[in-house]
């Protein structure tokens, strides 16, 4: 059951054999689960087991309280000062921003029209119409009704099988580096030459941009092998593509056997600053992003869940710089402010943003010599529409004058249309969107 973990003692009145013995058992106990657990990785050394929990015990802070999560997930509830980000070399001198950001004022809508609750359910009809709705319980960890105390944040607990699942402690919690693809000039870093490959829509390189917001909805796609992944997400992107310097923010949902030991949909974000090579990682996995916020923790589960021709569950995600501060900051459903990546962390980014991308991205590892059946989004292809296809909503960026406007130019790009494609619009209830998505493998895609 989910709740509250209490650490129990040991009456003063039970005989000392006893409390002896029960050591034994449970050291025992332990050493049983870790064979059986381990059962499925070549045999590990006890010099990587400690290289391992050395690892684990810098970014597993001292807990002031820790929560069991209903879907196995152990939240620790760590003091924001002793978050991992502060560990950052160029963060040491950091101080925590107390000042709220100055959010984005909206131009083309009025204020009451972009409302979000932290889940929308949307009903099915023509108009694509989005009916508010309330969700209290829009990460799995709520449903015990624990909450982290004032003055902490919640981080989801790493563990050595966690580790173990990566291919080394070095990738631990990192995305693969993107390499190069022949493409036109303005076209943005996408990848299929490592196995990735994407449906994505994508603003010009010509403009200065500073955030964007937009609404997805959530599913759970399939996934064939536990080191493929499938995520609907938003990038803020600037630097060379071609080169190693490449900067991104990224934050919205991802299934990740791999990295999280389960096919459920997740909260993430990711950064690096030169091109996925030395620096970044996902959520807290590594120093950097500060959270703020003591209500959600980024890699925990997401529920409910989209389902085909039923109800449709989404989120939305806004990343913008702070103008007073040059933080990026996170806002999570209805401007519930996550926290953010100090300006410190990047080069590029440090001034602007260059390019903002929006959509799914899969990996292809082709096993046994077939393209992939991981689904992106749903896994129906984009023309499946409302209700069966993935997709996303009122996309919009932020100016330099820290305005949120609707995006009206928008070019899309998918590798391989026969896998998975992306076809956008636009109308009065969801502005710019997009449909995308697709099963992988198909008669169409061997």
């Amino acid at each position: 059951m989910g709740g509250l973990l209490k650490r129990k003692t040991t009456s003063s009145s039970s005989p000392p054999f006893l409390a002896f013995f029960f050591l034994i058992f449970l050291e025992r106990s332990v050493s049983v689960a870790l064979e059986l657990d381990h059962s499925k990785y070549s045999q590990v050394s006890s010099l990587r087991l400690e290289r391992i929990q050395r690892h684990l015990d810098k970014i597993n802070k001292p807990a002031v309280m820790t929560i069991q999560s209903p879907d196995g997930d152990i939240i620790d509830c760590i003091h924001k000062r002793k978050q991992p980000a502060l560990d950052h070399p160029l963060l040491k001198s950091h101080k925590i921003q107390k000042v709220p950001p100055e959010m984005p004022k909206v131009k083309t809508v009025k204020a009451e029209e972009v409302k979000r609750d932290y889940y929308n359910a949307t009903s099915s009809n023509n108009e694509e119409r989005a009916v508010i709705g309330s969700r209290s319980a829009w990460q799995i960890w709520h449903q015990n009704k624990t909450r982290c105390p004032m003055g902490t944040v919640p981080i989801r607990r790493s563990t050595v099988h966690d580790v173990l699942r990566a291919k080394s402690l070095y990738h631990f919690g990192k995305k693969q580096s993107r390499t190069g693809l022949a493409r036109q000039t303005d076209a943005p870093d996408v990848v299929s030459g490592n196995g990735h490959e994407h449906a994505i829509a994508y603003t010009g390189t010509s403009q200065e941009v500073y955030g964007a917001r937009a609404t997805i909805n959530v599913w759970d796609p399939s996934i064939q092998v536990a080191n493929e992944f499938s995520l609907s997400q938003v990038w803020i992107l600037s630097g060379s593509f071609d080169g190693s310097d490449l900067n991104s923010i990224e934050a919205g949902w991802q299934v990740s056997p791999e990295l999280y030991g389960d096919s459920r949909p997740r909260l993430f974000t990711y950064w690096t600053s030169d091109s996925y090579q030395a620096t970044g990682c996902y959520n807290l996995l590594c120093s950097g992003f500060v959270q703020t916020n003591s209500k959600i923790a980024i890699g925990a589960a997401i529920s409910p869940v989209s389902l085909v021709s039923g109800n449709q569950f989404d989120i939305t995600i806004l990343i913008w710089k702070d103008p007073k501060l040059g933080n990026w900051w996170m806002g999570f459903g209805d401007n519930t402010l996550v926290g953010y990546w100090p300006s410190e962390l990047f080069t590029h980014l440090a001034g602007h943003a260059t390019m903002v991308e929006w959509g799914g991205e899969v990996v292809n590892s082709r096993t046994n010599g077939a393209h992939t059946s991981t689904q992106m989004g749903s896994g129906h292809f984009a023309e499946d529409g409302f209700g069966k296809a993935s997709y996303f909503r009122n996309l919009e960026l932020v100016d330099s004058d820290n305005s949120l406007t609707t995006v009206q130019d928008i070019s899309t790009l998918a590798e391989n249309t026969n896998c998975y494609n992306i076809k956008s619009s636009y109308n009065n209830e969801w502005g710019t969107h997009f449909y995308f998505g697709g099963p992988g493998n198909n008669p169409r895609c061997p």
